[in-house]
């Protein structure tokens, strides 16, 4: 799979508050825009691009009850408007354990779920800061129903 160039997003609020996170401006849910259709369209426009090789969702935190829907809109549409370009996202809820239900999983091709553990952060990993996250192949995980990795 091409990763080539990507579009990100990040969506805001987090209560996680993994230690050294990347990210802690995104923490509070009061930051950040209002995510709107605009938004949607906004990310779609810049998307369309042939070298966009597709789009990114990370956080804070994607999944949080106060944004899994946002992120599911997002996907859903990103995936219906260019189905030949991949999603990711970037969770620290469990794929088998939190998310397994949710609507979303239709639209995403890989998920790095898992909080990241500073003590076990290893600079050599590929798309993942800590060793206890799993990178997944999202559709073969739901068609198969065991944990697929990415490989």
């Amino acid at each position: 799979m091409d990763h080539g160039v990507r579009v990100s997003v990040f969506m805001q609020g987090c209560e996680f508050h993994c230690k050294n996170c990347f990210n802690p401006e995104t923490w509070d849910f009061e930051g950040g825009k209002d995510f709107t259709q605009e938004t949607i369209d906004e990310v779609m426009e810049l998307c369309k691009k042939d070298y966009v090789k597709g789009l990114s969702i990370l956080g804070g935190e994607p999944m949080h009850p106060k944004n899994i829907e946002a992120t599911t809109e997002l996907a859903k549409e990103f995936k219906e408007k260019y189905p030949d370009k991949n999603v990711w996202v970037w969770t620290g809820f469990k794929f088998d354990k939190d998310l397994k239900d949710k609507e979303v999983l239709k639209y995403i091709d890989v998920l790095v779920d898992g909080q990241y553990v500073e003590e076990l952060h290893n600079p050599t990993l590929k798309w993942k800061g800590s060793s206890n996250q799993r990178v997944i192949d999202v559709q073969n995980s739901l068609k198969n129903n065991e944990i697929v990795i990415f490989e």
